[in-house]
């Protein structure tokens, strides 16, 4: 089975999370996000059952140094036709474009009624 219109749908999720995210968008970020959504990093399991205090979370585990995001390598583990699983390197900037923190981070994203977003991921971040 030929599944790359799922890869090409989970890679324009995170093409569309990443940019969310830099422009500070809650509304088109929760869009890339299933809900609840689930985040493990370390042996530290956050869900979000709604949007809600999302991105707020996020800013807070970013810090105060944080200014924007990038996605520096992105791999294909497993694809379906409903599911893929990517290996990707997150690194976060300072306002100077120095990196704050880079760390890797497995994401499922995943097709329901239609929609592609992320359902979990598990990361290797400090928080």
């Amino acid at each position: 089975m030929d599944n790359q219109p799922s890869i090409e749908a989970a890679l324009s999720v995170m093409d569309a999370h990443i940019e969310a995210l830099n422009k500070r968008d809650e509304i088109a970020l929760a869009n890339t996000l299933h809900f609840p959504h689930i985040r493990l990093s370390g042996t530290r399991l956050k869900i979000w059952q709604t949007s809600e205090s999302y991105f707020t979370d996020f800013k807070q585990r970013a810090g105060d140094g944080w200014s924007h995001s990038a996605f520096n390598d992105i791999q294909i583990v497993a694809s379906a036709a409903d599911k893929v699983h990517l290996d990707a390197e997150i690194l976060r900037f300072r306002s100077d474009g120095s990196i704050l923190t880079r760390f890797r981070s497995l994401w499922v994203i995943t097709c329901e009624a239609s929609h592609w977003a992320a359902k979990m991921r598990s990361s290797f971040a400090n928080q």
